[in-house]
């Protein structure tokens, strides 16, 4: 069964998705896809499979129908997730931890693992991909930003574990992304990342 398939019986071992949080420009999806090679998980990236079954960007998301149907979207996923028999490496949006009905759906079944990133790093990323950020969009995005982060940062802050991303190379992050998650309780055994 795919990770996205529909729901099966619960699998006989316990299991955990790793969920990663973080602003935008943390390196959710870039180190996400990395962390689940490593880990030998499926990878989902939230915004793609919204964008793929919509038939839509996210930025057209928030523009046509509002912010709370996009996070209505991530919260109907997360329970998709949550109801799956495969242990998957999960990239959500930047505002999934504050969407208390998708963390109440996956929370049960996941570790989750906030990437930590400072304003002006996480601006400087967002602008090297071509910016294109929905909550940006309009505004002065440094002081978006920052208030994202004063506003999530309680939500980010429940999470199981932090790792530091600034001033690391990808395969940095996801050592330790995969270290992490390998120590916290009840984790399946992975594979080494010697080979990042």
């Amino acid at each position: 069964m795919t990770a996205l398939g529909a729901a099966g019986a619960a699998p006989s071992a316990p299991w955990r998705h790793v969920v990663l949080v973080g602003l935008p420009g943390a390196g959710k999806s870039t180190v996400g896809a990395a962390v689940a090679e490593a880990m030998q998980r499926p990878f989902v990236d939230f915004d793609a499979v919204i964008e793929r079954e919509a038939g839509r960007r996210v930025s057209e998301l928030f523009a046509e129908y509002g912010e709370a149907h996009f996070r209505a979207l991530e919260a109907t996923l997360s329970e998709r997730l949550a109801a799956a028999g495969e242990a998957c490496v999960l990239a959500p949006g930047g505002g999934w931890a504050a969407n208390a009905s998708a963390v109440a759906a996956l929370r049960p079944r996941s570790w989750v693992v906030w990437l930590t990133v400072g304003v002006d790093e996480a601006l400087r990323r967002i602008r090297a991909q071509g910016g294109g950020r929905p909550l940006l969009a309009g505004v002065d995005p440094e002081a978006a930003l920052a208030t994202l982060l004063a506003a999530r940062q309680p939500q980010y802050a429940a999470a199981d574990a932090q790792v530091g991303t600034e001033g690391l190379t990808v395969a940095e992050v996801v050592r330790r992304v995969v270290l992490v998650a390998s120590q916290l309780p009840g984790s399946l055994a992975i594979r080494p990342v010697s080979d990042f």
